[in-house]
């Protein structure tokens, strides 16, 4: 069966804007090509900056940081022209979620209620961290308000254009919704977003993109406002697995010990059970593709029950560990200031209302024994291969008109992705489309602390559909 995996946003057929991405190629060979001389740092920035007042790219930055970005990439420059080789990450451009604090400035979180808030005494770590390996921080990427929704809408600040369907304003995905557009249009070479339910996997998935979430406790959430203690996960999205494992050396502060493996050596469960219910004709037929090719290259593909997904809805209440921790920590805004809030976002935070301390300890309790059941059925395989969210991007004004649609979708989009957060696992998004499709992500899963493991297994993947 003839399959073409999409990276590195090529599909150019389906999006114009791709003439005007200042970066369409991988780190390491951008890296390569600007000690070559061909481009400087300063040109390339300059570029990406450009672009980003594009149409294309309306409603992706919160703030830019053109000035601070200049000088990380005149740096780069400087070094080159002494004879020094900069280092890999140093002078490329990246972008930050905007709910990470910057030293000097109030943190919006893409919402209004924080207006006037007290400024951040000093940066994030993981933006102390960018800005030590010498990156461009470009700017504050929007995003769902207070990073609450998995679709990507935000009334406060605009919602950017996913850019594979120029001609239909299709949603780009949440929560890190201009982290995402900024990648696929090639203004940064990353973007950090956060996910606590599928918020760096869902965007990836949806514009063509590797996300990976992480183990929760690898990266430092100092300076990030929260949504959810239990499951915030700081993380980023990229153009292919070795970009994200590159990012996520800095922000976890080493690189992970990656061993190399063969598809043929490859052991994937499949679940029978939720992570394929309700899939889109075009999602089903991209996910059955990838299975087959996978297989045909010697991978051992293992249909499992895994009735345990089934399980997280009950324990799960009431309110869930999102609007029980969000609602702590927003109480007052949700209360007091609702004319000004998102009333979606509201809405859920209000889920939380009333859920007392027994109850919520309850749930804790609850979760840790149900992860500990999940990691001995998943330990005898290298990796839970799923479709990352059932379905393609939809169009904004469909899910502006009706707040059920809007309901329905953001349940769809968050229910493979948010298993992996309760679990507290670690995870990738790789783009499966073929050319001149939407895009289609698939996921690949595991358990805490898997990380090295996992990013083995989605490097093999990764590669096999790629020679395809």
């Amino acid at each position: 069966m003839q399959f073409t995996l999409i990276f590195n946003n090529m599909n150019t057929n389906t999006n114009p804007n791709a003439i005007h991405n200042p970066i369409n190629e991988s780190i390491d060979s951008l890296h390569s090509n600007l000690l070559k001389g061909s481009l400087s740092y300063a040109k390339l920035l300059q570029d990406c900056f450009e672009a980003s007042k594009l149409p294309s790219a309306a409603n992706v930055f919160t703030k830019r940081y053109q000035e601070t970005a200049t000088a990380a990439a005149l740096h780069a420059d400087a070094l080159i022209k002494a004879g020094v080789t900069p280092p890999l990450l140093m002078g490329l451009p990246i972008t930050i979620k905007d709910l990470y604090d910057v030293a000097g400035e109030t943190t919006h979180s893409a919402s209004l209620v924080l207006k006037g808030a007290q400024p951040a005494a000093k940066d994030a770590e993981i933006v102390k961290r960018l800005r030590q390996a010498g990156m461009a921080v470009m700017g504050k990427t929007n995003m769902s308000e207070f990073a609450f929704s998995g679709v990507g809408i935000n009334p406060h600040w605009g919602t950017p254009q996913n850019p594979h369907d120029p001609q239909n304003h299709r949603i780009p995905g949440g929560s890190s919704s201009g982290a995402a557009v900024s990648v696929a249009l090639g203004l940064s070479v990353a973007a950090i977003g956060s996910d606590t339910g599928g918020s760096i996997r869902i965007p990836a998935a949806l514009c063509g993109l590797v996300g990976f979430k992480s183990s929760m406790f690898r990266v430092p959430t100092e300076g990030a406002l929260e949504l959810s203690r239990s499951l915030d996960t700081v993380c980023a999205m990229t153009k292919s697995v070795k970009d994200c494992l590159h990012i996520d050396a800095v922000l976890s502060g080493a690189y992970l010990d990656v061993k190399p493996k063969g598809v043929r050596a490859l052991r994937l469960a499949v679940s029978k059970t939720l992570m394929q219910d309700e899939l889109t004709p075009p999602v089903a037929q991209a996910f059955e593709r990838c299975l087959t090719d996978l297989s045909a290259r010697g991978a051992e593909i293992i249909e499992i029950d895994l009735k345990e997904l089934a399980e997280i809805g009950q324990i799960n209440v009431p309110g869930g560990l999102s609007p029980i921790e969000s609602y702590a920590a927003y109480s007052d805004f949700v209360e007091n200031d609702a004319t000004r809030m998102d009333h979606r976002v509201r809405q859920r935070m209000l889920l939380g209302k009333g859920v007392g301390a027994r109850e919520y300890i309850a749930l804790l309790d609850a979760r840790k024994s149900w992860i500990h059941k999940m990691q001995g059925i998943l330990r005898p395989f290298d990796a839970l291969i799923s479709p990352t969210v059932p379905l393609q991007a939809p169009v904004v004004q469909g899910l502006l008109d009706s707040d059920d649609e809007f309901f329905r979708v953001n349940r769809l989009l968050l229910r493979n992705t948010f298993a992996i957060n309760f679990l507290d696992g670690c995870s990738f998004s790789i783009p499966i489309q073929k050319p001149n499709e939407l895009p289609i992500g698939l996921m690949l899963s595991h358990c805490n602390a898997w990380d090295a493991n996992l990013a083995g297994v989605a490097l093999a993947v990764e590669a096999a559909l790629h020679q395809r």
